[in-house]
């Protein structure tokens, strides 16, 4: 029977004992005991609470397209391939940032991170809500991802530097599901604004909240306790390791990979149809109404809230629930798609579309079960770097997922339509079966050789 190191591997407030994957020559910890026990308390959630404001904005700002999709179109003049390049650009540069963001982060520390990425993701924010081409709009989305995807994992690293180890799986879950609440902003307030406000007053008033939310972050947030070692120095350099052999050493270790695979298979529904092709779905797809399509997205929001607070007890008391909540939501997610998109003529009963979003609320916080895996299996000095891999997973798998409904709605338009059918969505959306399919089968690998 083999033992889930979970339970006696360290978290990321604690360096792990060395094992045989990490990378010849690595320095030892330097780390006074007092790492080995954050504080907890006031304090730590008081910083928490700094840091996850951050979040929240990187989720208003990520999924404001997703209530803007048909406007943009109208606006740039695009189709569905273009539109998804919106969301493709933005989630390829997100996934993309995630090793250097994760370097960044075990170097200069989260609160300079997180400063940075607020400032990227005001000023493309900024630009987009006056872009009137495509070509400057997708740049702006472009810049706006770099921001976004300094975020999760800083906050992460606050959190893990306050909070005893214990508490990790919980707070990392929460932080999701208050981040969460950025994603209920956009489709209540957002979609609202768009049609009353318009395009560049309501984007450029987003774009403007970064300022307060930067002057709390310089004035207020502490990245850790007083007396824990903050990033280390730039003139302790042999303390480091280089960062090719910091890469080389996070990936190396499989429970890295195999948190990569949880976080791409279980994110990417939940997030492709929340990033752009949710609204189209259900307005152009299944005749809904705007608001009807809003309620619907709200609902998928609000159940991962809910799912957050469970599976963040489940795993906090119980390291081996991690694969079985994993492989469940995989499970009830492709029976819930296929009965969707198997229904006669591409329209499901409202009832089945409830369901369809109330479970699809469950991929979000159980694509965080793949970054604990990255906080067990990996030694402090390179926590940022393992999450980073671990984190980009689930943003792979939604540009993939984007790009593949896109071009497969264009196929199947009718010509001279500027719309798509209920039919076409129905096709299309076969595609996210193969992302699932593949990292199912991923998951299943790496876990054998980890049980190994």
């Amino acid at each position: 029977m083999s033992v889930d190191p979970a339970r006696t591997a360290p978290s990321l407030s604690a360096p792990a004992p060395r094992r045989p994957a990490d990378a010849p020559g690595a320095a030892p910890s330097a780390t006074p005991p007092a790492v080995l026990h954050p504080p907890g308390g006031r304090a730590a959630w008081f910083a928490w609470t700094v840091g996850v404001t951050v979040y929240v904005l990187a989720v208003v700002h990520r999924t404001s397209l997703g209530v803007a999709g048909l406007d943009a179109a109208a606006r740039f003049g695009i189709g569905a391939s273009a539109l998804s390049t919106f969301s493709i650009l933005q989630v390829l540069v997100y996934a993309g940032m995630q090793v250097p963001v994760g370097l960044l982060v075990d170097r200069i520390g989260p609160r300079r991170v997180l400063l940075l990425g607020v400032a990227l993701m005001s000023a493309g924010q900024l630009a987009f809500a006056f872009s009137t081409a495509f070509a400057p709009a997708l740049a702006s989305r472009a810049v706006l991802g770099c921001g976004d995807a300094m975020t999760f994992i800083s906050v992460l690293r606050v959190a893990a530097r306050w909070f005893p180890a214990a508490r990790n799986p919980f707070v990392a879950q929460l932080t999701g599901l208050v981040g969460t609440g950025g994603n209920l902003v956009t489709t209540v307030v957002l979609a609202q604004a768009l049609h009353t406000a318009g395009w560049s007053t309501t984007f450029g008033a987003i774009a403007l909240t970064g300022v307060p939310v930067f002057v709390a972050v310089l004035a207020l947030l502490k990245e850790a306790p007083p007396g824990l070692p903050g990033p280390v120095p730039v003139r302790q350099e042999s303390l480091r390791l280089p960062v090719g052999q910091q890469i080389r050493a996070a990936w190396s270790e499989p429970g890295t990979r195999l948190g990569m695979w949880v976080h791409f298979t279980t994110a990417f529904p939940a997030s492709a149809f929340g990033l752009l092709w949710g609204l189209p779905y259900l307005v152009e797809g299944q005749g809904m109404s705007r608001a009807g399509a809003g309620g619907m997205l709200s609902l998928l929001v609000l159940s991962g809230m809910a799912f957050g607070l469970l599976f963040g007890r489940l795993v906090s008391r119980s390291a081996a629930s991690r694969l079985p909540i994993a492989f469940t939501v995989l499970a009830v997610t492709a029976l819930c798609w296929t009965a969707t998109l198997a229904w006669p003529h591409g329209h499901p009963p409202l009832w089945l579309l409830v369901v369809l979003m109330l479970v699809m609320g469950s991929n979000g916080p159980a694509s965080l079960i793949g970054l604990d895996y990255a906080r067990a299996y990996n030694p402090a000095e390179r926590m940022g770097t393992a999450s980073g891999i671990a984190n980009m997973g689930g943003f792979i798998g939604s540009m993939i997922t984007l790009l593949g409904i896109g071009v497969l709605l264009d196929a199947l338009a009718e010509p001279g339509s500027d719309s798509y059918g209920a039919h076409a969505y129905q096709l299309a959306f076969c595609f996210q079966l193969l992302p699932l399919l593949l990292g199912t089968t991923m998951i299943l690998r790496l876990r054998r050789k980890l049980d190994r």
